[in-house]
């Protein structure tokens, strides 16, 4: 009976002792800002900008922002008439998050899309304008970074993306 007693005792304190050096070892999470710059600029003015931020956990798989609109439009099919809507605005993707020493490693999707001009009218099929860009980048912390730029299909502009990465404690 004492010798029971006393390997429950001895179980009982193993297990106690495992669960704290368990609970010793966990690293907190780490999180970030990260903030998206668009930029509209033609040569080196910018002439329009949109801030979007998000927070993000390194080791985390995706975090996302949509902003926009839904358009309606009519739509006939076959001698029926419906109406559809299409998402018109910016969709922004950080995915595979991981920190680094001084910098932190994402993959990015970034999407724009606008109506073209005089595109607003229900009763016309809608033209839409997008730029779509993804790649996966090392940014430095609190160091604003170029990811995307390419020139506009129908103007003498260009559409940047930067994106700053800050440890938020």
């Amino acid at each position: 009976m004492i010798m029971t007693q006393r390997l429950i005792i001895g179980i009982l304190a193993l297990t106690i002792a495992g669960g704290t050096c368990l609970c010793q070892d966990a690293e907190p999470a780490k999180f970030y800002k990260l903030e998206f710059v668009i930029k509209e600029a033609e040569g080196s003015k910018v002439l329009n900008s949109r801030i979007y931020s998000m927070m993000v956990e390194a080791g985390s798989h995706i975090s996302e922002i949509r902003a926009g609109s839904k358009i309606p439009y009519v739509s006939k099919q076959g001698g029926t008439t419906e109406f559809q809507q299409i998402d018109i605005g910016v969709n922004i993707d950080a995915r595979e998050i991981k920190a680094l020493p001084n910098r932190l490693t994402f993959t990015t999707l970034v999407e724009i899309s606008s109506l073209a001009e005089g595109a607003h009218d229900p009763t016309d099929h809608p033209v839409v304008r997008q730029t779509r860009w993804t790649s996966t980048a090392t940014v430095q912390l609190k160091k604003p970074t170029l990811l995307f730029s390419s020139d506009s299909t129908d103007a003498k502009t260009q559409m940047q993306v930067e994106v700053t990465a800050t440890p938020v404690l």
